[in-house]
């Protein structure tokens, strides 16, 4: 398994998609989230000034709304999924997408452009869900595991570049233009989709929609310690993310002065990700996504303890801070994909209802974490380094009550 053979991987569930093109539709549909968030980071000041924004922190409302949309979007797009199939859900969540960019393109004040971004992040609930989802349709355990790192592998390296792209638009237009390129963008994944994703729910393993029937696939999710477990883990690092980029204009532009260079120190420092994400897909076979996805977690750990001691003792340049950085953003990749694959990994029965609440679950515990950080940003990076060093010992701290460093198997019946 740590050479990926695409002739023996290819699964008869995507049919007539064979496994690269599989995997980068995968990577594309998943990549419309971040695609959204991050092209967004060198507009903000542009936003800021066009809407007449006084307090810095209020401009990550235009992130953390879109986020706000996306984790309650996840509730209802996997219960639908399992009812009616991935491919209407999907499809409906990107057509949301692309109405709401247009919306984002004609909005009269920052209010009606929150809205849009609200919309932005309920349309990619869909095809963050549906995604996973038909990952696990497919594939199962480590086979799954190494698919989704190969995913995330593409879909990771869109934050490296989305900030600069945003940037070049920027050049060339206002603001608004990022929306119309998004839009674009989302029309085109849509087009793929149409003509080349087939249905991987058959008819025979659909679930009613009727609300004790909901409930009780909700329940068997929040209910398996092993999903749970690395749910609200995975939730716990997402959240030290999403701090890191509503605060990232602020800090390399407003700590560092970096100016117009700060997509590129971005750019630098999301490659850890990239590179973490492929080196996944080869080791996960080997070595297990326990041993993988722990370890890196240990790592982070380290990261934000080194972080808060330097930055406490008022000895973090920015190329420590870049370091650093980079060296969490490795780890989070080594872990987030695992810690995916080993939450839906007792949950095949109801993988859309399980990938729903499960991304539900991480991405409003990162929306909470984050913005709690975020909003005490006060011009140094002291809040963000104790912000981060907390939610990272919350995660550990979870994993080790939890007891998930060991396999756990239910007793025989």
């Amino acid at each position: 398994m740590s050479d990926v053979n695409a002739d023996d991987w290819v699964s008869s569930g995507h049919r007539p998609m064979g496994f690269p093109e599989f995997v980068i539709v995968i990577a594309s549909i998943m990549a419309l989230n971040p695609l959204a968030m991050d092209m967004m980071l060198p507009a903000l000041p542009n936003i800021g000034a066009a809407f007449q924004i006084p307090i810095a922190n209020h401009l990550q409302l235009v992130l953390s709304t879109f986020l706000v949309g996306f984790g309650a979007g996840q509730f209802v797009m996997g219960p639908l999924s399992d009812r009616f199939g991935r491919r209407p859900v999907l499809l409906g969540g990107m057509a949301v997408y692309a109405v709401a960019s247009v919306l984002a393109v004609a909005a009269p004040s920052f209010e009606t452009l929150l809205l849009a971004r609200a919309l932005q992040g309920l349309g990619t609930s869909a095809t963050r869900v549906i995604a996973t989802s038909i990952v696990r349709d497919c594939y199962v355990g480590r086979r799954m595991a190494s698919v989704m790192s190969l995913a995330m592998m593409v879909f990771i390296a869109v934050p490296v570049v989305a900030p600069s792209f945003g940037q070049a638009v920027l050049l060339v237009t206002a603001w608004r233009g990022i929306f119309v390129v998004l839009m674009l963008y989302g029309l085109l994944a849509l087009a793929w989709c149409v003509l080349r994703l087939p249905e991987t729910l058959p008819e025979s393993e659909r679930r009613s929609l009727a609300p004790a029937d909901v409930l009780s696939a909700f329940r068997q999710t929040v209910t398996n310690r092993q999903t749970i477990g690395y749910a609200t883990a995975a939730g716990s690092v997402i959240g030290a993310l999403f701090a890191y980029v509503f605060c990232a204009q602020q800090v390399f532009s407003g700590i560092y002065h970096l100016g117009h260079y700060f997509p590129l120190a971005f750019a630098a420092i999301a490659a850890g990700t990239a590179i973490a994400g492929f080196l996944n897909a080869r080791l996960v076979g080997r070595l297990g996504m326990r041993v993988i996805s722990h370890g890196a977690l240990m790592l982070y750990t380290a990261v934000a303890g080194v972080m808060l001691l330097t930055e406490s003792l008022g000895v973090l340049p920015l190329s420590l801070f870049m370091a650093l950085s980079a060296l969490m953003m490795f780890s989070f990749g080594m872990m987030i994909a695992n810690f995916t694959a080993l939450a839906m990994e007792p949950q095949g029965h109801i993988a859309g209802t399980a990938s729903s609440l499960y991304g539900s679950i991480t991405t409003l515990i990162g929306i909470a974490v984050g913005m709690a950080i975020g909003q005490s940003f006060d011009g140094t990076l002291l809040p963000f380094s104790v912000g981060f060093f907390l939610s990272t010992l919350a995660a550990l701290a979870i994993v080790l009550v939890g007891r998930l460093f060991k396999p756990h198997h239910r007793p025989a019946i």
